[in-house]
């Protein structure tokens, strides 16, 4: 066990409360705040201590961490007159594992430094599973020599975490991981639906396919909610979707072609304004069977 410290969770929602509550079974003292007070009280029920506000959580800690929906959301933390940068300790180690645009994680980490705060940009991949298992993969921008100070907390949290560049560059990351997810899941779904036309025992059909090149983690951990059509929210549709703008606005930006991941953007869009935001990202496959033409 590395030595304890006082951390700051601000964001405790599907991710941010089991990933709270990791690092308070690890012996480190966490305050948890977010804006609605149930998963704050259940963090507390677990030893961490409840926070009335961010000044509050922030108070003493010498790690803040934040884990939020969206851009506005991180610089609404970070940023304004009563979040993290106005009220936290001098010095204090700032990491944002939240999934936002890497420009926006550049430029909060510049408004930390000028206040003498160390920042880092950690994303993770691994949904609601990975994060109350702990095996996230952790994609980590800023100082290499700040990443070394927070890999312990890291590795409580997550089994791959990587320094892959400066700041943003962990979003950047971020970014592609959310490609490959999205294209993925809709290859399982099309592949799904497939085998269904043709009276395929599903079960064994995933089973072998995951056994061999067309293996993946989506398969592995979501193959079986989608035989059932079971699309409880591990990664909503709507944040998948955010996600999504992020990587074709930073490809456009890039003059980089994306022509597959338009495509399942598009996809995933679609699924939101049907009003499926609040299903998990798996349900892709609602939009396969809507495409499908079935013979009868």
């Amino acid at each position: 066990m590395t030595q304890a410290r006082s951390i700051a969770f601000i964001g405790l929602g599907i991710m941010g409360l089991p990933m709270a509550t990791n690092l308070v079974r690890a012996g480190h003292r966490v305050s948890g705040y977010n804006l609605t007070p149930e998963p704050i009280q259940k963090l507390a029920a677990e030893g961490g201590r409840a926070a009335t506000s961010i000044a509050d959580a922030v108070r003493g800690a010498d790690t803040v961490i934040t884990m939020v929906p969206d851009s506005p959301d991180v610089e609404a933390a970070l940023l304004a007159e009563d979040g993290v940068y106005a009220h936290a300790e001098p010095g204090a180690l700032v990491i944002d594992m939240s999934t936002i645009r890497p420009d926006v994680a550049r430029a909060v980490a510049a408004a930390g430094h000028e206040k003498g705060f160390r920042v880092l940009d950690a994303p993770v991949s691994g949904g609601e599973a990975g994060a109350i298992e702990a095996k996230l993969s952790i994609m980590v921008g800023g100082d290499p020599e700040v990443f070394a100070e927070a890999e312990p907390l890291f590795r409580v949290l997550g089994t791959t975490p990587v320094h892959v560049g400066p700041s943003g560059a962990g979003q950047t990351v971020k970014a592609a991981n959310q490609l490959i997810v999205a294209g993925n899941i809709q290859l399982v779904a099309e592949a799904l639906v497939f085998l269904e036309a043709h009276g395929v025992d599903t079960e064994a059909g995933l089973k072998v396919l995951n056994g061999g090149l067309a293996g993946s983690t989506v398969l592995t951990r979501k193959g079986d909610a989608m035989r059932a059509r079971g699309f409880e929210p591990g990664f909503r549709i709507a944040l998948h979707d955010k996600d999504m703008k992020i990587v074709t606005t930073a490809a456009r930006e890039a003059g980089v072609a994306i022509p597959l991941g338009a495509l399942v953007a598009q996809f995933v869009g679609a699924l939101k304004a049907q009003g499926h935001g609040g299903l998990d990202h798996s349900a892709l496959l609602k939009i396969v069977e809507q495409l499908s033409t079935k013979e009868g």
